[in-house]
């Protein structure tokens, strides 16, 4: 099994769109129209009237990176609060009403950010400004309902983090690659942070980060955005603007030498991961660091971008295959540091040193004989071809401009990404695989398989699980 973080990274970067289509496909793009209140609050446009549906999204860029330690988790427990109720609404009233509407809705906590978003008939769009506006300007809540709700996301650790062996594994090896970055505290929180947080603890996050200027509402769908931006005034522009905090930086240190985790838990397999510290991309002008990150992505997709790539072919097949499964992904971008991972699941009789020797060896293949054009070309065909389902979600392009706005690139940044990477060169992959896959910016976890008790039962999800 691939880990969920690599796989999201290289799902995000397949759903980019491109600024031209494959033979006999015609497609029209339309265009996304940028505007700043007078309070501070973004606003994104993008009109697409092929259904009468719209998505509204609301993305605030605060996610686990701005907590500091002792109050791991308070970003995802307050993203759960924000269901909770407002001066006008009782707790769980929002949901019942966009439903009403005949909407979905749902959120979301990252490290870098935290999302909401409904999905309307696009005639039901001012009603769910007007609601989304309400609680994101006047969330309160009763201490009771704060206790109520921790003791959910308590239970989602546990179903989550503490019952799967490999997501343990993760949060021990993220607290080990990263030293100072936020990165190192798991979004969901340490247990025992969750179970000292008090309600204050939410309500100072949620005056601290949820200000205008911290903010951005996506629109996408059958929409104008003169009528939008009317109704993003109407709703959003009320709330008083608000200083967005000042962010100390907290670099990472380099790293000085291999790191190791062996991590000890029930489990059916073994399982071996390998992260390495690398650059990520920060805008889309040449420069050592970024064009270095891009060449990694196509690295990655190389290794592990198509059914039958390199990690598939020499890794899970013959007689003698070393992996049940072997994965590669890297992190693009991001508001803190990044990572190049290779993953997999030992095959039957092969221990993890095997594997990650194994691993390791397909990257040394490239640093030392490279890719060939035919590889190249199929890994960009993917991009090219991701396009048409792509432009089919509106939801889709709604979380790519927000995502874009979170990173501080420009509307644009679709197109000017591809473009970069289809101009990575075979010499390119070749160089960053020579560069970044030492020991000093290496760390390991395996996953050691202990006995799995017979007798345990599954857990069941809490009620008020949303995601």
């Amino acid at each position: 099994m691939k880990h969920p973080l690599r796989r999201f990274l290289w799902n995000f970067c397949l759903l980019l769109p491109l600024s031209f289509a494959p033979p006999g496909v015609t497609q029209t793009v339309p265009k996304s129209e940028q505007f700043k209140l007078d309070n501070g609050l973004t606003l994104i446009v993008k009109p697409d009237r092929r259904a009468p549906t719209a998505v509204h999204m609301l993305w605030v860029r605060v996610g686990s990176m701005d907590e500091v330690d002792g109050t791991s988790g308070v970003a995802h427990v307050l993203e759960h609060m924000l269901f909770k109720g407002t001066r006008d609404l009782k707790p769980g009233e929002f949901s019942r009403r966009v439903a009403a509407l005949g909407g979905r809705e749902n959120a979301f906590t990252t490290r870098d950010v935290t999302g909401y978003f409904q999905q309307i008939p696009a005639n039901k769009l001012e009603e769910v400004m007007k609601l989304e506006a309400d609680r994101f300007g006047n969330n309160q809540w009763p201490d009771e309902e704060f206790k109520r709700e921790l003791e959910v996301v308590k239970e989602e650790r546990r179903l989550r983090t503490e019952d799967s062996p490999r997501s343990l594994m993760w949060e021990v090896l993220n607290a080990t690659v990263f030293q100072a970055s936020p990165y190192r505290r798991p979004v969901v929180g340490w247990m025992s942070d969750l179970e000292a947080m008090t309600p204050q603890d939410a309500r100072d996050f949620y005056k601290q980060w949820y200000v205008p200027a911290n903010a951005v509402v996506v629109v996408a769908g059958d929409v104008e955005p003169a009528q939008v931006l009317r109704l993003a005034q109407k709703y959003y522009g009320r709330i008083p603007a608000r200083a967005v905090p000042a962010r100390k930086p907290r670099i990472e240190p380099q790293q000085a030498g291999a790191r190791r985790v062996e991590f000890k838990s029930p489990a059916d397999q073994a399982y071996v991961a390998l992260a390495f510290k690398v650059p990520q991309l920060t805008t889309f002008e040449p420069g050592p660091d970024n064009d270095d990150a891009l060449a990694l992505t196509v690295l990655a997709a190389v290794l592990d971008g198509y059914s039958g790539a390199r990690l598939d072919r020499a890794l899970t097949q013959g007689a003698d295959r070393v992996a049940d499964s072997a994965g590669a992904g890297n992190g693009l971008w991001g508001r803190g540091p990044q990572l190049f991972t290779l993953d997999g699941v030992p095959a039957p009789g092969k221990t993890p040193e095997q594997l990650e020797a194994a691993l390791r060896a397909e990257v040394v293949k490239v640093a030392q004989g490279g890719v060939s054009e035919a590889e190249l070309n199929r890994v960009k065909t993917q991009w090219i071809a991701s396009e048409v389902f792509k432009l089919d979600s509106v939801n889709n392009q709604a979380r790519e401009l927000a995502g874009y706005w979170i990173q501080g690139l420009p509307l644009d940044g679709a197109d000017r990404l591809i473009q970069r990477l289809r101009g990575v060169t075979a010499e390119q992959v070749k160089a960053v695989a020579a560069k970044y896959f030492g020991d000093d910016q290496l760390t390991v976890g395996v996953l050691r398989p202990q006995p799995v008790d017979p007798n345990r039962k599954p857990r069941t999800p809490p009620p008020g699980l949303r995601h």
